[in-house]
């Protein structure tokens, strides 16, 4: 079988983060505005590939403070870089329905390798039968690699933000109408 068009559908996926503030609680939020596809090959999901832009300004922790200092040139710099891409490069099967998914990450202006491990969910029928998937990915990143080094040195040791960012993305993609 030939390779398909999906599309992200943005009202069923989420791209949440968290990290560590002041070294013990976590903090988590997530991205409200992400767009791309995939071409999915059923018969070898390893010969797939996608690319995907998350909006940076779209940043939601819950606390708008925040939100406004991730979104300065402290950390996103939301105003001159706004998106973040990832672009798939390779695809390892893992056994069962688990991947290794390696990608280009571009953040601010600076892009390096990040695998996430995913694990294909299925295909299915919307309840209007358009042809569907979905997949879960996690991954880890150092945020300082990617140019987002803003912190603060508290007094008792260690640092207000964590420099390690989990991500944890929830993705429904949609066949492309042909």
């Amino acid at each position: 079988m030939a390779a398909r068009t999906f599309n992200l559908d943005a009202t069923h996926s989420d791209v949440a983060f968290s990290t560590k503030h002041m070294m013990v609680t976590t903090v988590r939020g997530k991205f409200n505005v992400a767009a791309g596809s995939i071409e999915i090959d059923a018969d070898d999901l390893t010969s797939s590939h996608g690319a995907f832009t998350v909006e940076t300004a779209s940043i939601d922790t819950g606390v708008d403070q925040r939100d406004g200092h991730l979104r300065s040139a402290d950390f996103f710099d939301a105003d001159n870089f706004p998106t973040m891409k990832f672009a798939s490069t390779k695809v390892v099967a893992k056994g069962g329905d688990d991947y290794a998914v390696t990608g280009d990450l571009t953040i601010k202006s600076v892009t390096r390798p990040v695998t996430f491990d995913v694990e294909f969910l299925g295909f299915y029928k919307s309840m209007a039968g358009a042809s569907r998937a979905g997949f879960h990915a996690t991954s880890k990143i150092n945020r300082e690699d990617f140019g987002l080094t803003w912190n603060v040195a508290m007094e008792t040791g260690g640092w207000l933000v964590g420099k390690d960012i989990k991500i944890e993305i929830d993705l429904a993609v949609e066949e492309a109408a042909a």
